[in-house]
């Protein structure tokens, strides 16, 4: 092995801003490479793993995308879920520089943008370039959604230069240039590997960002060439084969790598071999008495649940393989929960477990434990209770490109043909089709297909809703449109800035 592939591997184990400290788990794996050489396609797995945590875990970009909008909510019960405070201060838009979670996504975002520089660096065949180039793409946009300043270094040798930082078009124009080069050679046949309609998605979530990323993230602008390229790429990823699912939790479930005609592209999880904290998303709302037994902590607020009409699919049903093992239904939880056998559950306190609909962020008192409708959106895998679930983690599936194309149309003075789209939708999932479609109900429509998967912040800000006002949560400042840089970012790459307002 000669130097420059050494250094590669040994830098890639460090935070991407500047840090030099090594740490302790990585020796081995650097002591083993200076040895052995390097295998290229276990370097490119490395980088897929390293999207794992921060997609796939409750505290990560997840929890950044979700609980701080109007569809997720940490209540503090009592001694339970307190944790400094930082899942309150999320929901209440009053983060700051330090916020551990932000801190930390920021942090492995660019670890897993590192990881797919470095299988670049290491002579990959034409299609292990392209996977890797959509690893760090999607790393990036991440990082340019939430927080505008994308560090990047161009030379992965020239470990003493600081990275440079792109922001805003810059950031756009080097991500849709990854995309565009990936796109040639990346292949169609796996969902769980970066593919061409996965590419095409996220390149749809770019042009339709682009007047938030690369103009006002307050007053955004649509710009009717990026809305036609949306509507483009969506019609290519259509005519991939794809079709709404029967079942609208089949796409979620523990079988859906197999059962799910909608899924493009997902996080593999695969018991005994690979995967993430796809599990948490039961395991953070369900309550300690269910089956299996939660964490209770995460609700949704009154204003997602009220979206929906009821007989709506998406809202709630017995799942088979889940209800009949345990009493759980899939979708939003409220009112009485029951087990497999049609007993009435109880929580500690021997009350009825019968999840209310008002929650607020600091619950007192007896029924602390029973405040907030649940969300069950990932089924749980039964058969793998305890080890690592196997539901692939969905990032992008038909129905958001469905609604993203559809959204082009109404910018574009096509509301008739988005309308056409959005009934498909609904008329699949048993709720009563639009007279006629409107930015407004439009993003309600987002909210009950795509609840508690991650695009909601991305979502209020193009749409201009994001410092409204929701339960437990006051107007905000404008400064609330992009998070904190972390102070230990900024103080090893003096390159970035704290962005304006903190």
């Amino acid at each position: 092995m000669n130097i420059k592939q050494l250094l590669l591997v040994f830098f890639g184990a460090t935070v991407l801003a500047a840090c030099s400290k090594l740490e302790e788990k990585y020796r081995g794996s650097v002591e083993a490479v200076a040895q052995g050489g390097v295998n290229v396609g276990d370097v490119l797995q490395g980088a897929y793993n390293a999207l794992n945590n921060p997609f796939q875990d409750q505290s990560r970009f997840w929890a950044a995308s979700q609980h701080t909008t109007d569809e997720t909510i940490g209540p503090t019960r009592g001694p339970d879920w307190d944790d400094n405070g930082v899942w309150r201060v999320l929901h209440s838009h009053n983060w700051d520089a330090d916020h551990l979670f932000l801190r930390d996504t920021y942090r492995e975002l660019l670890q897993a943008q590192y990881a797919a520089s470095n299988v670049l660096a290491l002579n990959p065949s034409a299609q292990q370039a392209a996977e890797a180039k959509f690893i760090r793409a999607i790393s990036m946009w991440c990082i340019l959604d939430g927080w505008d300043q994308v560090p990047y270094r161009k030379d992965l040798d020239k470990v003493t230069v600081l990275p440079e930082v792109l922001k805003g078009k810059a950031a756009f124009d080097f991500i849709l240039k990854d995309l565009t080069e990936a796109l040639p050679n990346l292949g169609t046949s796996s969902k769980i590997k970066a593919n061409k309609d996965a590419a095409r998605s996220l390149m749809m979530k770019l042009y339709l960002n682009k007047g938030v990323y690369a103009g006002s993230r307050k007053t955004p602008s649509f710009d009717a060439a990026d809305m036609n390229q949306v509507i483009a790429l969506a019609d290519q990823i259509i005519a991939g084969g794809y079709s709404l699912e029967t079942n609208y939790f089949d796409a979620f479930a523990a079988d859906n790598s197999s059962k799910s005609k909608e899924m493009i592209y997902a996080l593999e999880n695969t018991n005994g071999l690979r995967g993430g904290n796809n599990q948490s998303r039961w395991y953070c709302t369900l309550h300690y008495n269910q089956r299996p037994s939660g964490w209770n902590g995460f609700t949704t607020v009154a204003e997602t649940y009220d979206r929906f009409q009821a007989g709506d699919k998406r809202l709630t049903a017995d799942y088979a393989g889940v209800t009949n093992v345990s009493g759980l239904k899939a979708g939003l939880l409220i009112g009485q929960q029951f087990d497999q056998t049609g007993a009435a559950l109880k929580d500690r306190k021997n009350n009825n477990l019968a999840y209310t609909k008002a929650v607020k962020l600091k619950e007192t008192g007896n029924d602390l434990e029973i405040t907030g409708i649940r969300v069950i959106k990932y089924t749980p895998d039964y058969p793998r209770e305890g080890q690592q679930a196997e539901n692939e983690y969905v990032i992008f599936r038909l129905a958001d490109v469905l609604l993203m194309k559809a959204e082009a149309l109404v910018r574009t003075g096509k509301a008739a043909e988005g309308l056409v789209i959005v009934n498909q939708i609904r008329t699949n999932r048993g709720a009563t089709p639009f007279a006629s479609l409107t930015l407004d109900n439009l993003l309600d429509e987002r909210s009950r297909e795509l609840y508690w998967e991650g695009w909601r912040r991305n979502d209020l800000i193009r749409f201009g809703k994001f410092l409204g006002t929701w339960t437990e949560k006051s107007a905000s400042g404008d400064e609330r449109l992009l998070f904190a840089i972390p102070s230990e970012q900024l103080a090893v790459n003096p390159n970035l800035t704290q962005n304006p307002g903190y």
